[in-house]
């Protein structure tokens, strides 16, 4: 016989295959087969037709194409035999599926079949209609598989039971149907029949709210029974598995009971005892075991209110983290996470074993720990909690150290009691894992620090000790550069010493040392070298002793192939050299950092498709994310690309070049200072022209301290070098010269542009209690970018509180929103909030502005939010 006819067994095609060398080999066998069985298909060969379809499904399994078998199956079905039926349902559902249009071809032998005097023959009909039943399908064969839900034999119930969840899933109106059939399944006393019961009321009850209340009110204290008679049925060998009886139809009761329990007190009051029962007896030395009391805690955790129940339940979830097996350990945090929403002490209790599991080898289960940890922490805790985390930092693995670091700054910084232990506590972090630090944090550590005027000395005594010992650490070398350069003096002279201090002697050489180390260090970055050279040049006007050497530092990379560092070795060589007169106040200490300014701008940094700001920090709730906030590579914001508004003085200028709010340092209080007209604003920044002398010692060194953004080099102080011959007590009379920061002096343009078209204001939103309206303008020769200043009116006669506003545009738009007046809006328009939004159209004279809104605020402590869209923009914007 030709061992490629049509006859050939099954047995020997595969034998065939298996010997083949080569994938190619194989694609040859596989072809001539399947030639083989096409021509015996032609020929609607009967014999052997059972036979090809079995090799088909076998050439199926390999991957290889069989479309052209898919009749086979219907003319195996449609005959009489049960070993041709047996062959083309098998067929069925391996070659087709509910997407096939020849399906429907199959829909009248169902029908048959599930009629059908022999019971085999039935079940195999169930078994295909189960797998394939398409939304037709369900409709038309519904009625019988419903009937065969009350057939004598318990196998031909446990099918139709299955095949039934299939229907329903996929005609959710057929559901009413099944109600009572799947009711009278749960009276079984077969375990077969009764645990696809469960499952068919489980499955009614997710899609039809009839079926969960009818089940509820006649069906639970059946369940609970029959739950009880199982936890107290002696040993059955048949259903026996580790001791256990039937753990499978424990966790399907376990699983329906939650359902029906959800959001019903009497019906969780009613399940009650027997969860109790179920999470004391069972034991959870085997994983039957423990599977069960997985289901029954989270039962117990969904049905309503019963403080008892739920600490046994948590209470079983400490004693799963104590177990060896990491599946286990895995699954109990997951748990606890949800569980710390409904009884946060309860969790609490077991924080030790928790922060253990932090330590863990497993990957996974640490990642998981750190999550639950965090939801743990409140400002009550704050501080042992962060105290074990950090000694896990010091024992865990590089992989995870950065997941370890982000989450403890994220803490400290949310939960900080203080300012002296938020530093110490970020001290330890950049010292054990400063590489892994975002730039934002240190950012924000460098804030803190300015703000802490009582804490200088003690930070950069600290800073010093620590970059001793962990230079390694990037980020903590930037930091301590940074304060050096800014409280040296503090750092020789002991000042500010504080009682818990150990007394430290700092020589001015040593501190000299210090930025020359950061310098040349091989591992060292631009950002650091740039840093460091800053600080150097600080340094030079605060250590006159130390001046020479500082000078011989800075010139070492006068020839360095970056051009950032050449170019700033430079700069500074000339200040020293030709610019006495002017160094001291250039290098005279930072304003203060203003917080509150440098938070607003942290959650301002989002993507422009949905912005949010409000003027001041907002504690968001523990275990909810902060907006994520794009990396801030500049601590003092140079790369910004925010435009000052339309209406801002000159004088506004230090300002949004600092990226910081200075009004308190750089005027007394109840005092103004107008802008000089037709002066500069870099010019009397530096004190020339006619502002006189004394003004330009903290103005000096604003721009000077500018000059450590990491990315570009502002202001050009080579061009100080002619500054000499200008006389600094010139007359207001005379009009200042321009300068250009590259090219030296030039004249002074003295022009006015003109204004862009003007609009109407708009009143954007409007509701019972509040009114937005939008004054609309445009920049000067940019008409694809719209400038709109929302003001926000209170109508009602209560205050409104923690004031935010969000918006969010298509695609085609960005959006750039400034952070908000004020987050506390007067009653009864005795005031307004105004924020500043910048829109830029890429689609400008296709498609006009449009804009979705959201405002939320609180009344007396409680959550209001507005929603609704602006669509009412002039076309041409």
């Amino acid at each position: 016989m030709n061992p490629f006819s049509s006859g050939t067994r099954l047995r020997d095609m595969i034998r065939a295959i298996r010997s083949c060398k080569t994938a190619a080999e194989e694609r040859a066998v596989v072809r001539k087969e399947c030639a083989a069985i096409r021509a015996a298909i032609s020929e609607n060969d009967q014999d052997y037709r059972h036979r090809n379809l079995a090799k088909l499904m076998f050439i199926h399994m390999l991957g290889y194409p069989t479309h052209f078998g898919q009749m086979e199956c219907l003319k195996l079905i449609a005959s009489s035999g049960f070993p041709e039926k047996r062959i083309g349902y098998l067929g069925l559902m391996l070659l087709l599926d509910e997407r096939q249009e020849v399906l429907m071809l199959v829909t009248n032998s169902l029908k048959q079949d599930l009629n059908h005097s022999n019971q085999y023959i039935i079940g195999l009909a169930l078994c295909a209609l189960g797998n394939i039943c398409s939304a037709e399908m369900a409709r038309d064969l519904a009625p019988e598989v419903e009937r065969l839900l009350q057939f004598r034999d318990p196998n031909i119930r446990k099918k139709a039971a299955l095949c039934s969840i299939r229907i329903i899933k996929k005609v959710p109106d057929l559901a009413e149907n099944f109600i009572n059939p799947a009711a009278s399944l749960l009276r079984e006393k077969h375990h077969g029949v009764l645990i696809t019961g469960v499952q068919l009321c489980t499955d009614l009850c997710k899609v039809s709210s009839e079926a969960l209340e009818y089940f509820r009110e006649k069906c639970t204290e059946g369940l609970v029974k029959t739950l009880k008679d199982m936890a107290n049925s002696p040993y059955a060998p048949e259903y026996d598995i580790a001791g256990i009886t039937d753990p499978f139809l424990h966790i399907r009761l376990l699983k329906l009971l939650r359902i029906l329990g959800q959001g019903d007190a009497d019906a969780s009051d009613c399940m009650n005892d027997i969860l109790a029962q179920v999470a004391t007896k069972i034991e959870s030395n085997k994983n039957a075991g423990n599977a069960i009391l997985y289901e029954c805690v989270g039962t117990i955790m969904s049905i309503e209110d019963n403080g008892g129940l739920r600490v046994l339940a948590i209470n079983i979830l400490g004693r799963f983290l104590s177990n060896r097996d990491n599946n286990i350990r895995y699954v109990a945090l997951n748990m606890l996470m949800k569980a710390i929403t409904v009884d946060a002490q309860a969790v609490q209790r077991h924080r030790a074993t928790i922060l253990e599991c932090v330590k863990d080898s497993d990957a996974s289960i640490r990642k998981k720990a750190l999550d639950l940890v965090y939801l743990l922490v409140n400002e009550s805790n704050v501080k042992p909690l962060t105290k074990e985390l950090i000694e896990s930092l010091e024992a865990s693995d590089q992989e995870f150290k950065g997941v370890l670091t982000a989450k403890i700054c994220s803490l400290v910084e949310k939960f900080s009691p203080e300012k002296i232990w938020y530093i110490d506590q970020m001290l330890k972090v950049l010292s054990e894992a400063g590489n892994f630090v975002k730039d934002e944090v240190w950012h924000a550590l460098i804030v803190v620090i300015s703000n802490a005027s009582d804490l200088h000395g003690y930070s950069v005594r600290a800073l010093y000790r620590a970059f001793q010992t962990s230079t390694e650490q990037e980020t903590l070398v930037r930091v301590a550069v940074w304060c050096i350069g800014e409280y040296g003096d503090m750092l020789v002279n002991n000042v500010g010493m504080l009682d818990i201090e150990e007394p430290i002697t700092v020589t001015e050489s040593d501190a000299v040392d210090a930025l020359e180390v950061s310098i040349k260090r091989l591992n060292s970055d631009l950002t650091t070298k740039a840093m460091a050279l800053i600080a150097l040049l600080k340094l030079s006007s605060r250590f006159p002793s130390c001046s020479e050497r500082i000078k011989d530092i800075i010139l070492q990379n006068k020839r360095s192939f970056v051009l950032e560092l050449q170019q700033r070795s430079i700069e500074f060589n000339c200040i020293l050299q030709k610019h006495q007169n002017i160094r001291s106040a250039l290098v005279e200490r930072m304003p203060v950092l203003d917080e509150a300014t440098f938070s607003g701008r942290r959650a301002g940094s989002l993507p422009t498709s949905v912005s949010t700001s409000t003027g001041t920090a907002r504690n968001l709730p523990n275990g909810i994310a902060k907006p994520a906030a794009a990396p801030v590579a500049d601590l003092l914001d140079l790369s910004s690309d925010d435009a000052p508004a339309p209406n801002s003085s000159g004088g506004d200028f230090l300002q949004d070049l600092l990226g910081v709010d200075l009004s308190p340092a750089s005027a007394p209080p109840g005092t103004s200072q107008p802008p000089k007209a037709g002066t500069d604003v870099l010019l009397d920044l530096l004190s020339i022209g006619t502002s006189p002398p004394a003004q330009s010692s903290s103005s000096a060194s604003n721009i000077l301290s500018s000059i450590q953004d990491d990315k570009t080099s502002l202001v050009n102080l080579n061009g100080l070098a002619s500054l000499t011959s200008l006389s600094p007590n010139a007359t207001s009379a005379s009009p200042a010269p321009m300068m250009d920061l590259l090219d030296g002096f030039g004249p002074s343009p003295q022009k006015k542009e003109e204004n862009g078209p003007a609009y109407p204001s708009l009143v954007a939103y409007e509701s019972s209690t509040l009114r937005m309206t939008f004054n609309i303008s445009k920049q000067p020769g940019n008409p694809q970018t719209t400038l709109i200043q929302a003001i926000f009116t209170n109508l009602s006669p209560n205050v409104y509180n923690d004031f935010l506003f969000q918006a969010a545009v298509p695609k085609f738009l960005q959006l750039h929103l400034d952070p908000a007046s004020s987050n506390t809006l007067p009653a009864s328009g005795n005031g307004s909030i105004i924020q500043s939004m910048k829109v830029t159209n890429s689609q400008h004279g296709k498609k006009s502005l449009v804009m979705r809104i959201r405002i939320a605020y609180k009344i007396n402590s409680k959550d209001v939010l507005e929603e609704g869209q602006v669509s009412n923009f002039p076309r041409d914007l």
